[in-house]
């Protein structure tokens, strides 16, 4: 059994985030969705992501990527517009061999005993269900998690999820 901590107060900051600006992991049981009917089939085998971000003080953006590679983005670019669309199989490849490396259970926040190192930088969570949570700051000189970031640059340049502001 894991023992709560202080440091995943930022982790259910961010859980709680997710589900106030709407984001889930996944339909609610008992929903129907088109995967359920059969429709569009993601991988069995592949995991979701989803990206939560903020500027300073500034709006929550979020993204959430399905196995398929299908992603839905809200406040994308710190704009106020929701978008949706798919990578490319290429992508979406590459971001299933990335969410499965063991590596990144060792960039974890609580692997990495990470704690908020800066105020008023672009905050980037990584949650990858069932319990990997990454998080990810714009400090000078504050290492980057290696193939969380790699994740968080493919979802963010192959997506609107990149701050224009």
């Amino acid at each position: 059994m894991v023992r709560p901590s202080w440091l995943r107060v930022p982790a259910l900051c961010v859980v709680g985030l997710l589900a106030l600006t709407g984001c889930s992991f996944g339909p609610a049981e008992g929903t129907t969705t088109p995967e359920a009917a059969g429709t569009a089939s993601p991988a069995p085998d592949g995991r979701r992501v989803s990206l939560v971000q903020r500027l300073g003080d500034g709006p929550v953006r979020s993204l959430d990527v399905d196995p398929s590679g299908r992603w839905q983005c809200r406040d994308c670019a710190g704009d106020g517009v929701d978008a949706t669309g798919t990578l490319s199989p290429e992508q979406t490849q590459r971001l299933q061999r990335m969410l499965a490396d063991p590596a990144m259970a060792k960039e974890t926040d609580e692997a990495r005993s990470y704690k908020q190192g800066c105020i008023g930088v672009l905050t980037s969570t990584l949650l990858v269900p069932p319990e990997l949570t990454v998080t990810i700051q714009d400090c000078p000189g504050e290492p980057k998690p290696k193939v969380a970031y790699d994740v968080l640059l493919l979802v963010t340049q192959a997506t609107p999820a990149e701050d224009k502001g």
